[in-house]
């Protein structure tokens, strides 16, 4: 394979038409059922199908009898399916999602989550890199070979619509089409990240995930503030003291040792490395304000921290007003949004099931006290790589960033991992992204790296060309 000519392709390709599709991709809200209840009715999700399916279609015929099927099962969100055929009876799954996270306050100026705007090498808008980009990058790694006439097993390209909600419809699918999908010997995933834009970073594991909605509730409705406080407890603070069972307000450390695994040694030695690599970049690539320090300075501690040990996160508020809006008045009740991550090879359902119970149980001064829970996602530790992915992980690399590869984990979630991986046990794995530092997905000035966009394209398709190669060889 002529991996110049690998490389000008992709790039042209990317230049002349993946990253204007992204830009009309990002204008599409077309955010997660999780966060857009009514998103049948509102169209924005079939609207980014229906994009990407178009310019999917207008690529497959340089694919000879490659197929493309947008599949809808009943009461769920839809999924993209794409087959091409291949030499020998060995299969690849690509995959990658299109549903999107919410909004976000805090965009820079000229900045917006619907809003594509181009700077240098920066594509900025909610979804391009978390991870838009996956239909695209993998059709383009597909058509460089095909372009070279280089040989490549049997693709299965798989794009879901409920990622950011935890996936919950994806087994439906998988089910579904298990017999199209096959038996995979290698799956390819480009939604996860890298710790910098420098080499490749292949992701080793990934955190599970649970939470759902704490609500406190102690009134039928407001009353004085200054008639009530110092008889009835505020629900706030008795909400500080339910999670106060979970965490440590001092340090953030979570408590209960139900929710901890032993890392293994190769994770620690992993991490070490990573921590090494990246120096302080590991903390100061967070856009802390001025005087603000992480948690320790200890680096390998920190990757660890956000890999293998759980942390819990309050992503939203209820039951407060506005501060403009905010009288003498001891509110009813208090609501929060909990998302805890929990290790790699914790069962994500135990999870969920003890901390409604660690929650609910025995609520201060008779409260009524609900958690409702609504993620229990597991995480996903990869298997050992094959002799061959390694080595052809290490020369695409070089080929294509000038730098060794680089392994760690990563404190993101991607459930269809953990449920491929529980289904093809002997399957290996390729998980990488563009999600790096500042790029800042879920948050505000979200960003997709062109640069590293294509580089992981051409990643892909010098590693399913050697993923054929090996197989013939067996």
């Amino acid at each position: 394979m002529d991996t110049a000519r690998l490389n000008r392709f992709i790039s042209g390709l990317w230049d002349e038409e993946i990253v204007p599709q992204l830009v009309e991709y990002i204008r599409i809200p077309n955010k997660s059922p999780m966060f857009d209840p009514k998103w049948v009715e509102h169209g924005y999700m079939d609207a980014a199908v229906k994009l990407m399916e178009t310019w999917a279609h207008s690529k497959l015929s340089a694919l000879p009898g490659a197929k493309l099927e947008v599949v809808r099962l009943e009461g769920r969100t839809p999924l993209i399916y794409i087959e091409v055929p291949g030499t020998g009876d060995d299969t690849v799954v690509l995959y990658g999602h299109l549903d999107k996270q919410p909004e976000m306050t805090g965009w820079a100026e000229g900045l917006g989550p619907w809003t594509p705007v181009i700077k240098g090498d920066k594509l900025y808008g909610r979804g391009g890199a978390d991870d838009g980009y996956a239909i695209f990058g993998s059709l383009a790694a597909l058509l460089a070979l095909q372009e070279q006439g280089v040989p490549h097993a049997r693709c299965v390209v798989l794009i879901e619509a409920c990622e950011e909600s935890g996936s919950y419809d994806l087994p439906y699918y998988v089910d579904h089409l298990a017999d199209r999908i096959g038996n995979p010997s290698l799956v390819v995933c480009l939604d996860s990240g890298c710790g910098n834009y420098d080499q490749l970073w292949l992701t080793t594991s990934l955190r599970g995930m649970t939470g759902g909605e704490l609500t406190v509730q102690v009134l039928e409705e407001g009353v004085h503030s200054g008639d009530a406080s110092g008889v009835v407890p505020s629900s706030f603070r008795i909400l500080r003291e339910l999670l106060s069972r979970l965490e440590d307000q001092e340090t953030g450390t979570i408590k209960p040792k139900e929710l901890y695994v032993d890392i293994p040694q190769q994770r620690i030695e992993q991490a070490k490395k990573s921590a090494q690599v990246l120096g302080t970049a590991v903390y100061d690539k967070f856009p802390f304000v001025e005087g603000m320090h992480p948690v320790t300075e200890d680096l390998t501690e920190l990757v660890l921290n956000r890999t293998w040990r759980p942390q819990l996160a309050v992503t939203g508020v209820d039951g407060m007003p506005p501060l403009e809006s905010a009288g003498n008045v001891l509110r009813p009740k208090t609501s929060v949004k909990l998302s805890l991550r929990v290790p790699p090879t914790l069962n994500g359902a135990k999870a969920g099931q003890f901390l409604k119970q660690l929650l609910e149980k025995d609520p201060p001064y008779g409260a009524k006290v609900n958690f409702k829970l609504e993620k229990d996602g597991s995480g996903w530790n990869a298997p050992q790589l094959s002799p061959w992915l390694e080595e052809a992980v290490a020369k695409a690399s070089e080929t294509y960033f000038g730098t060794p590869a680089a392994y760690m984990g990563e404190g993101g979630s991607i459930p269809f991992m953990g449920m491929l991986g529980e289904k093809f046990p002997k399957a290996q794995f390729l998980i990488t992204g563009v999600l790096g530092p500042h790029s800042n997905a879920h948050g505000p000035n979200e960003f997709l790296h062109i640069p590293t966009g294509k580089k992981v394209s051409m990643v892909v398709a010098d590693v399913v060309a050697r993923h054929y190669e090996q197989g013939a060889k067996a």
